[in-house]
């Protein structure tokens, strides 16, 4: 993933039939020698690309591309040379400006927020404009005459940001209009903002814009250091009109089918594979299929299923390093094709010693196009003889052959991405009574960096940022004793198997057949693909080394970060999400999963889990260094995107886990009943991962289910929609606050009457909210007394007998599980 994308944007059993590495067919050998990287004339064409003879000169010309409309008051514009008969870019100099009016009401809102309530208007006196949809033509019909040239300062400058700081290789994505006999429909400008961003960049692409946004279409970003972000992304505007802007639009350029990948590691960590990539083509005219690889992977080969080599690109691993492959021929939409990649190298795979290894790769370590993009997998690992690995899928064979370890893999269905880890493990294992297999990884010898805490060489405990740790994260001769995590593994294990268990009650079972908690070097970092888990090493030491190694755990991470990765096994893996907007449903559901586990799990002492949302909420409200509420900075739908500079880059752990968590917590409270318990909760979330096992979900969908089990007697607004709840917390930033008044009279049978008053403030007119009200009975119990609905900033008052109740309760309580997300008191 490239520097700014990174900021502005993450079975069968052993003896099934299966092909087995003896058992594969032969490949066709290739034909020829290799082709070398970045050779193909029309691409290098396009790479060094100069500005042309012809300049045409404007004046008050406007020019509309979807959203924003340009205004050329007065100026020239210098065409590129033609590639291949096509010019496919100019240079504006002169005087313009840059309007922008999204379609959608939460981008508007989003860009009044950047520009403190302006609508946005960007002048400009340069503008490099590169396009494949026949810009050029219109500047010609739009000409007053022609001028002198230039601009090629200019074009030098984009082109050097597109490798440095942008760290995109936006020739390949011309190549394929270029090369394709369809009509291309790219646009892109890069302006010198004077008012908010001397590096402001407007893009339509009908395959998705390439700054993290898509399958959206439309997007403004600025990439300048100190305020780099995007301000406004979504659809093509005329798709608003006519209903076909949804979330779960598909206009990528391919889709995946399967990955057969052959992957070779030896004992220095580097990393040699051989992968069979087969997919369908999204588009009419295919010509140049662009992945994601590690850049520190470096292509070999390129072949096509029949052996026949292909031309590739693969730029410097430090620049715009994009791997894209040329086809030998167009191919039409829906029509298939298998390329095998040839490809290795260093730094994707780390060695951290004494057989323990950190897999830095874990998305792109094979060509893959995006997370979620679901294919079937077959896996096969040649490592070091004693190692071993964990991989995607259900372990088909193992064998030693020689000086190696080699193990196959298979899916069972497809997977929104495949994983591993390796390295000298122990392995403890347990089966459930269905069968599932629980399985945990670790390693009896710690990496060499944990060895010189250990031994009092001091050291910083990797993935552990100074703020994490007592004393600054500078560990000097601590006495922690053996921090062998082979003790701890039983713990791992247990938690594995109680969380299989439990979410499987509350949401269905697994199409997976089993599990793997794998030990990695970061201490603090957890993530989880299918079938493989990745957990902190420190979570495998035990309290007392703990805390002589200075780890806080003021929000109960340690508690957590198990069941929250296993939870990840059912959230966005097995049901996946569509895009970065739906992204929150894999975090929060996650979340909201590791609270349940809490709640079961450590039930004897409730405070835990009214301390998990207690700190969920915190994250949410308390400010930042740069002084923001992770509520107020942006909807959930947002995500990923509301990383910056100006907010913080850790809005959205702040804002995606906790609120996507509550948004959950809430339908899971408002679903609960005293009679059934989470009866209906669990029924919901079962259609749900039933209904799309295996494959996205967008925010849209989970509404839909959601609506389709939501009880009469509590739709509101009477209309069968949940749109007031998901415009409120899922679409809105709303942050409501409560108070609650109440007395307890008898009344003449003797029992007791709660008299209620409930005030809802700091929200707008249309804000509906059900708040529950408890009641702390004389013997300590906790009972639900009635459920609120409150509607705009208003106090209601209830009465509520207690029939049968003599003993006055202890007091009331309003939202005493955090049944809604609102402000403290």
């Amino acid at each position: 993933m490239s520097r700014l994308l990174a900021l502005l944007l993450l079975v069968t059993s052993t003896f099934a039939v299966a092909q087995t590495l003896s058992t594969r067919p032969d490949q066709p050998a290739p034909s020829g020698a290799p082709m070398r990287p970045n050779a193909d004339a029309t691409y290098q064409a396009l790479r060094h690309v100069s500005v042309g003879s012809t300049a045409i000169q404007v004046s008050n010309w406007t020019m509309k591309r979807d959203a924003g409309t340009f205004t050329f008051r007065s100026g020239t514009f210098t065409f590129l040379a033609p590639v291949n008969g096509k010019i496919t870019g100019a240079v504006f100099q002169g005087d313009g400006s840059l309007d922008v009016q999204p379609p959608i009401a939460v981008e508007q809102r989003t860009i009044a927020l950047l520009t403190k309530g302006k609508p946005y208007h960007e002048n400009f006196s340069t503008a490099v404009l590169r396009f494949t949809d026949g810009t050029d033509a219109e500047i010609q019909q739009a000409g007053t005459g022609t001028a002198g040239g230039g601009g090629a300062a200019a074009l030098s400058a984009i082109n050097d940001q597109l490798r440095t700081r942008l760290s995109y290789n936006l020739h390949i994505r011309l190549l394929q209009d270029v090369l394709s006999p369809e009509a291309g429909g790219f646009f892109a400008a890069f302006i010198d903002g004077k008012e908010y961003s001397g590096k402001t960049l407007f893009i339509v692409d009908p395959h998705g814009a390439f700054v993290g946004v898509a399958p959206e279409e439309v997007a403004l970003v600025t990439y300048d250091e100190g305020r780099g972000g995007v301000w406004a992304a979504f659809h093509l505007t005329r798709e608003y009109a006519d209903g076909t802007a949804t979330g779960t639009q598909q206009n990528a350029w391919i889709d995946i089918q399967s990955q057969d990948i052959d992957t070779t590691i030896d004992k220095s960590g580097r990393l040699d594979a051989r992968a069979a990539t087969s997919f369908r083509s999204g588009a009419n005219g295919l010509r140049v299929v662009m992945f994601d690889l590690f850049p520190s992977l470096r292509v070999k080969s390129v072949t096509d299923a029949s052996g026949q080599q292909l031309a590739f690109i693969q730029e410097d691993k430090k620049d715009d390093p994009q791997y894209g492959v040329i086809l030998a021929k167009p191919l039409a939409a829906g029509e298939a094709l298998t390329i095998i990649t040839t490809y290795g190298g260093k730094d994707a795979l780390s060695n951290e010693g004494a057989g323990n290894y950190f897999p830095i790769a874990r998305e792109n370590w094979y060509p893959n196009t995006t997370f979620g993009d679901y294919a079937e997998y077959k896996l096969s690992f040649r490592v070091p003889k004693g190692m071993k690995t964990a991989g995607t899928g259900t372990l088909v064979r193992q064998l030693d052959e020689g000086s190696q370890t080699i193990t196959e893999w298979k899916s069972e269905v497809p997977h929104a991405v495949a994983g591993y880890n390796f390295g000298k493990f122990k392995v403890e294992e347990a089966k459930l009574p269905n069968g599932f297999l629980v399985q945990t990884y670790a390693n009896e010898n710690v990496p060499d960096l944990i060895a010189a805490v250990l031994h009092g060489i001091g050291g910083d405990l990797p993935g552990v940022p100074p703020d994490e740790v007592l004393g600054g994260n500078r560990m000097e001769q601590v006495a922690v004793g053996n921090l062998s995590t082979v003790p701890m593994m039983k713990k791992a294990l247990a938690e594995g198997q109680l969380s299989i268990q439990i979410y499987s009650d509350y949401f269905g079972p697994l199409s997976y057949k089993n599990l793997a908690m794998t030990q990695q070097t970061a201490c603090n970092f957890g993530q989880a693909w299918p079938t493989v888990v990745y957990m902190p090493i420190c979570s495998f030491f035990d309290d007392t080394q703990k805390n002589a190694l200075g780890l806080r755990d003021t929000r109960g991470y340690w508690m957590v970060v198990g069941p929250h990765e296993v939870a990840h096994q059912w959230w966005g893996h097995t049901v996946g999400f569509q895009s970065y907007r739906d992204q929150w449903m894999s975090e929060g559901f996650a979340e909201l999963s590791a609270s349940i586990f809490v709640q079961l799990v450590y039930g004897k002492d409730p405070q835990k889990y009214q301390k998990f949302w207690a700190d969920e909420r915190e994250l949410l409200t308390e400010k930042n260094k740069e002084g923001k509420r992770a509520i107020d900075v942006g909807p959930l739908t947002q995500g990923y995107r509301l990383a910056t500079e100006r907010s913080g880059f850790d809005i959205p752990r702040r804002l995606i886990y906790p609120k996507g968590a509550y948004v959950l917590h809430m339908v899971r409270m408002m679903l609960w009943s005293p009679f059934t318990g989470d009866k209906l909760f669990k029924e919901t979330m079962h259609d749900f991962v039933q209904t799309y096992a295996n494959r996205p979900a967008s925010t849209e969908d989970f509404k839909a289910v959601l609506e389709k089990h939501w009880p009469k007697e509590m739709d509101f607004t009477r209309n069968g929609k949940l749109d007031w709840f998901f415009d409120e917390y899922v679409y809105g930033t709303a942050l409501p606050s409560y108070t609650l008044d109440y007395t307890f009279e008898t009344n003449a049978a003797g029992d007791q009457v709660a008299n209620v008053s409930v005030t809802q403030a700091n929200v707008d007119k249309n804000f509906l909210m059900p708040v529950p009200i408890y009641a702390e009975l004389d013997n300590g119990k906790i009972v639900r007394l009635a459920s609120a609905p409150m509607l705009g900033n208003i106090t209601r008052q209830f009465k509520i007998p207690l029939n049968g109740l003599k003993q006055r309760p202890k007091r009331a309580m309003l939202n005493y599980y955090y049944d809604v997300l609102a402000a403290a008191n």
